[in-house]
């Protein structure tokens, strides 16, 4: 499975290290560059990108808007927000907008790599899945918040009261378990087969996890074929 990105930044530069990013994952290729909001929604007018990498702060329209205006149109494309700004706010109105990740500037190729393996995971794991059932909805559902609202930091899997919704404190303690036992770097399918829930489910259960601190997360490129995602206990 292929997707195409549309790059939107002002900085030449920044537009050119975002392609580069995107092309060693060769799931990827670059549908587009545009250097503000409104080259962009021209673009999109004419043409398809499953993601956009968008930074905040462009000429003529920013981010925001562009994004506000993307979600009138009802175009059909998952946004990954770029911006120098950490303020909450920022954060939070994009987040409000449905974007699938966001980056902070200066961020890590591996993050960047990261926030493309979140994109094609939720396709594949909507692509794959003919039934619903509550854990695969859950899972869909932006790790425990809708349209990537964010999950407590400060849930624990002791009390189910501090958990998220769609975040069962058995399953959790399971998961857990089986980390304890496997210090060492695992795989998503790994945990699936030993605990005997659902890829999906465990997918949601990781990325759970590693917001709130308790797993860390890394990309194996050396698998020969697409990269895999890697799990270890902090």
């Amino acid at each position: 499975m292929s997707f195409s990105v549309l790059i939107v930044e002002d900085d030449p530069m920044v537009a050119m290290i975002n392609e580069q990013y995107v092309l060693k994952n060769k799931q990827f290729s670059i549908a587009g560059s545009c250097r503000n909001g409104q080259e962009a929604l021209d673009f999109l007018a004419e043409n398809k990108a499953d993601l956009i990498v968008l930074d905040v702060f462009m000429p003529y329209m920013d981010g925001i808007e562009t994004l506000k205006k993307i979600r009138e149109k009802k175009i059909n494309s998952e946004v990954i927000m770029v911006t120098a700004a950490n303020d909450t706010a920022t954060l939070e109105e994009t987040m409000h907008l449905g974007v699938i990740d966001y980056l902070i500037k200066p961020f890590a190729f591996e993050r960047f790599q990261i926030a493309l393996q979140k994109f094609a995971s939720k396709v594949s794991a909507l692509k794959e899945n003919d039934v619903l059932d509550q854990d695969f909805v859950d899972s869909i559902i932006s790790s425990g918040g809708k349209h990537g609202e964010a999950v407590p930091v400060n849930a624990g899997a002791g009390g189910a009261s501090n958990l998220p919704k769609g975040i069962q404190k058995h399953t959790l303690e399971m998961i857990l378990d089986y980390f304890k036992e496997n210090t060492n770097w695992t795989t998503g399918d790994s945990v699936a087969e030993k605990t005997g829930v659902s890829i999906v489910t465990v997918r949601h259960y990781m990325n759970y996890l590693v917001q709130t601190g308790k797993i860390e997360e890394d990309i194996n490129y050396e698998t020969g074929g697409r990269p895999s995602m890697m799990y270890k206990k902090i």
